[in-house]
């Protein structure tokens, strides 16, 4: 089972691609930079979660 952070990246990433999309078609750029923000913190989270997984399966 992936670690909690992998699917709560993943997720922040989907939402951060949305987010960004509506704020392209609308002119908000304040909502597209926060939607890019979103994508990169989802990216993060996402990694950490992988290395955690890569260490819980080493042991």
């Amino acid at each position: 089972m992936p670690d909690h952070d992998r699917v709560e990246g993943a997720a922040k990433q989907a939402g951060g691609n949305i987010k960004e999309a509506v704020g392209k078609m609308t002119g908000d750029e304040k909502l597209k930079a926060e939607g890019r923000a979103d994508q990169v913190e989802g990216k993060v989270q996402n990694t950490v979660g992988g290395v955690k997984d890569a260490l819980r399966d080493k042991h």
